[in-house]
């Protein structure tokens, strides 16, 4: 087909990243996250409390330091999907809402993915060198035009 308009692979998994990012059940970030490899969707993940624990948009957030403990982060949540179903995440690509934080990042390089895109900045320096130490690709991804 010619003249047909369509994403790049990064722009595509981002899109659906911002789309797991609307089921989050913490008001205060509504972060998604896509894990693939070879163009093909391992897991997702979304904010929100643990099995079994009310959400924050049901009990309220419990703000400790300026974070909510009830929600896992995404990030956490994609790589639990994985070990809960037995999808390796060797070799992955993560895509993210937003930049992981450090404690993400040390879950995704020990999970084994080898690169993370991300949309929104977080202002976590200690993330960003974790992740450079141990030579995960970090891209601050930015809309591209459709191609055709």
């Amino acid at each position: 087909m010619h003249g047909v308009e369509r994403p790049g692979w990064d722009a595509y998994f981002m899109e659906i990243a911002r789309t797991v990012a609307t089921r989050a059940t913490c008001p205060r970030a509504r972060v998604g996250a896509v894990l693939t490899r070879d163009k093909r969707i391992l897991t997702t993940g979304y904010n929100g409390a643990p099995r079994g624990v009310p959400h924050c948009t049901d009990a309220g957030c419990m703000i400790v330091d300026g974070h909510c403990l009830r929600a896992t982060h995404a990030e956490a949540n994609a790589i639990v999907q994985g070990a809960l179903h037995g999808v390796s995440l060797a070799g992955a690509t993560a895509y993210c809402t937003h930049q992981p934080c450090a404690g993400c990042s040390k879950l995704l390089i020990s999970a084994g993915v080898e690169r993370i895109v991300y949309a929104d900045a977080y202002r976590d320096a200690v993330a960003s060198e974790l992740l450079a130490e141990a030579g995960v690709a970090l891209e601050h991804f930015t809309r591209e035009p459709i191609r055709a």
